[in-house]
């Protein structure tokens, strides 16, 4: 099986790769840019890390705004932090950019007044729905974000996860073959890779 994680230049997805082939050590695993790379493999994941506005324009710079649409489509597909802003409508972000419109919703900025921004650390989180890519791991598990932006799903029926930081917010969707979390699987010990496990063997 071949997993293609998306690098069009924006953050640590080394990491991530690591810990796929952690564990998936008979598959092939690889980093591309490029769109039929990603378009012929099995599954896909989408990591990010940075500024919305950056990353939609490297996207696009890269070819690859088209390519990760069908992806989200056709087979089974993981967002990561931005990986999973990008997927909404818009954002507040950069003075307001407009993400992938596969999602409907908002990406907005946590009130500063109350909170310390950026949201950094760990954080339970609540499964909402019962998902494939929960599988032996226990609600309110813990789980590693670092993140000034948060989304606002339109759609309430996509929401998996949630986490509570002042207020309750989305931290995980799931729709079809897609699944997206705010916080870093890669970055949150045994939870995190078995959460890695259920998509390498996830029948979407």
């Amino acid at each position: 099986m071949s997993i293609a994680i998306v690098d069009y230049g924006m953050g640590n997805v080394r990491s991530v790769q690591k810990a796929i082939e952690h564990v998936a050590p008979n598959d092939q695993v690889f980093l591309t840019d490029n769109a039929k790379l990603i378009s012929e493999a099995d599954r896909v994941v989408f990591p990010g890390q940075g500024a919305m506005g950056a990353c939609m324009q490297a996207l696009n710079e890269h070819g690859l705004v088209d390519v990760i649409k069908q992806a989200t489509r056709e087979k089974p597909f993981l967002g990561i932090c931005l990986g999973l802003q990008l997927l909404f409508d818009h954002s507040q972000e950069n003075g307001g950019t407009d993400g992938l419109s596969i999602i409907p919703g908002d990406v907005v900025k946590f009130d500063k007044s109350e909170l310390k921004i950026p949201h950094m650390g760990w954080n339970t989180v609540k499964q909402d729905i019962d998902h494939p890519l929960w599988h032996n791991i226990d609600d309110n598990a813990r789980f590693y974000s670092v993140h000034s932006y948060y989304v606002k799903e339109a759609d309430h029926s996509v929401v998996a996860g949630s986490t509570d930081y002042g207020i309750d917010f989305t931290c995980a969707i799931a729709k079809g073959n897609m699944f997206a979390v705010q916080f870093h699987p890669e970055k949150s010990q045994h939870d995190g890779l078995q959460l890695l496990t259920n998509f390498v063997n996830w029948k979407a």
